[in-house]
């Protein structure tokens, strides 16, 4: 399993859009995904999960992946996050 910590870089945080984008992401690939703010852990592949956590601006975030393709889908969901979901 692999694991980073990651932060909600872009202003509005993790609302709708970014969330949907960040499930789409999490499904292309076999391995599950999780994610984890303060105490609570919520399936990355669930969109009602990701939106649970309420992640705003500056939220710390761990990524938590374990699977075949960990590697792969780890890399692809921490450049969403670094890219700020393509917004400001």
């Amino acid at each position: 399993m692999l694991e980073k910590k990651v932060r909600v870089q872009n202003k509005l945080g993790l609302h709708a859009r970014p969330a949907a984008l960040l499930v789409k992401t999490a499904n292309k690939f076999k391995s599950d995904v999780f994610l984890t703010r303060e105490s609570q852990v919520v399936n990355g592949k669930s969109i009602m999960g990701v939106m649970m956590l309420a992640a705003n601006y500056g939220s710390e975030i761990t990524l938590s992946v374990k699977g075949e393709d960990e590697e792969a889908a780890l890399a692809e969901l921490v450049k969403l996050f670094d890219g700020k979901f393509g917004e400001q």
